[in-house]
């Protein structure tokens, strides 16, 4: 039974999708076909498997390295603000995030010595990669740039999509989802808009590598890796089916702007105050939207005698039941989806967290393993904003195209955490 409703969650998932599809004869289902494949093998490798254990207990033990590294800085400035055994979901979850951004700055920083590169260069131009006037220009690049290009054009031989919307879906997974759209400013002016639906949908599906560990805090680090990887691969199989389309070959170009050349302390202060807004602007909302939600849950519990939170786990109950969620636990894992959507990842997770601690939901471990993967991605509403508002910085009049199908973004970017978490529930035993 549980696998049949199962394929159900997944078909209804893609059948939502194509219902709000551009052009449902272009769709490309080889491609789809691939991609959830590679979805399930992914899962059952990272769940199921010793060598999945083995690797996601490496990334959580560096993760855990960092998250204490990134405590000792934050100690010697808040420490005193806390007592003995006490948690700060400020200074615990939110301050790491500057450490981590430090971290991708020095990544950026690095480079290939010239040395090196001459010599790649001579060896590519004797196997003909390159014609002997010619220099392979990606080597100039930082190192983490050439990593996030290499992934993605190897995606884009499986994805039936550009080297510029695989080149995103990594990018936007280790930038960031409006940091992102600064490596290809020069692209966006060019694009039309189908295209800048695609590399949105894979902005909000994804999270930053500079959260990850606020995440791993909160969640089991088992379920962030897993839900990184298969939102990768379902972003390309929603948008392939809401916005279909074709990329000319001419119009396959991958061009990403170097970062303005600074010196060493220079980049690792900016990016080291970039990690701070980061903190700071996900504390304020945080602050904000909780306190919404206590203020719209009080208004519906003297109105209609059910919280708001209560009203969302009876909407999203369906859903959370056809991706494998036990029935009498689907209202309350409903109820963590909706208040995700309406608010924020952070603030769904905080209430998973203190409701497993305290027992206030009695979720069973596949349970756990369903919601902590739908709830790790920027599918939002704040995230329309986030990213139109980004764009629109760097090119006006993509920003405002962006913004007006906004909420047709969303929900894209919603259906493929629901697809992420049905993958999880046919695998996770």
């Amino acid at each position: 039974m549980k696998y049949l409703i199962g394929i159900a969650g997944i078909i209804v998932i893609l059948a939502l999708a194509l219902l709000a599809s551009n052009n449902r004869k272009k769709v490309r289902y080889p491609y789809i076909f691939i991609m959830l494949g590679l979805q399930f093998l992914l899962a059952f490798l990272l769940l199921n498997t010793s060598g999945g254990s083995i690797l996601i207990g490496g990334i959580a033990s560096v993760f855990d390295k960092l998250l204490k590294y990134a405590a000792e800085g934050a100690n010697f400035v808040f420490g005193g603000l806390l007592n003995d055994k006490q948690f700060s979901f400020f200074i615990m979850v939110l301050m790491p995030i500057v450490f981590i951004s430090a971290l991708i700055g020095i990544m950026q920083y690095i480079h290939l010595p010239n040395r090196i590169i001459l010599i790649i260069n001579a060896l590519m131009r004797k196997c003909g990669l390159i014609k002997n006037n010619e220099s392979a220009s990606f080597l100039g690049q930082s190192f983490l740039t050439m990593i996030i290009k290499g992934i993605g054009i190897l995606l884009s031989k499986v994805n039936g999509m550009g080297k510029l919307e695989s080149y995103n879906a990594v990018a936007s997974a280790i930038l960031g989802q409006s940091e992102v759209f600064i490596s290809l400013k020069k692209s966006l002016g060019l694009l039309p808009q189908h295209r800048l639906y695609t590399l949105c949908t894979s902005a909000m599906s994804t999270i930053s590598m500079s959260i990850v560990g606020a995440y791993m805090t909160l969640l089991d680090p088992v379920y962030v890796v897993t839900a990184i990887v298969l939102n990768l691969f379902g972003g390309f199989i929603i948008a392939s089916v809401i916005n279909p389309y074709r990329v000319d070959p001419e119009e396959d170009v991958l061009e990403v702007v170097a970062e303005e050349k600074q010196s060493f302390f220079e980049m690792l202060g900016e990016y080291i105050l970039d990690g701070f807004k980061v903190a700071v602007i996900v504390g304020a909302m945080l602050v904000g939207f909780i306190a919404i939600i206590a203020m719209v849950n009080a208004i519906f519990s003297y109105l209609f005698g059910i919280s708001f939170q209560d009203f969302l786990g009876y909407v999203f109950s369906p859903l959370a039941f056809l991706v494998g969620v036990p029935w009498d636990e689907a209202i309350s894992a409903g109820s963590l989806m909706g208040t995700k959507l309406v608010s924020n990842e952070f603030v769904a997770m905080d209430q998973l967290k203190q409701g497993l601690t305290s027992g206030t939901f009695l979720f069973s471990e596949h349970t756990k393993a369903i919601i902590s993967v739908f709830l790790v991605s920027f599918a939002n509403f704040s995230s329309i904003g986030i990213i139109s508002g980004a764009i629109k910085a760097l090119n006006p009049q993509q920003g405002n195209v962006a913004s007006r199908f906004g909420l047709k973004l969303l929900y894209g970017a919603t259906l493929v955490s629901f697809l992420s978490a049905a993958v999880v529930g046919l695998i996770h035993n």
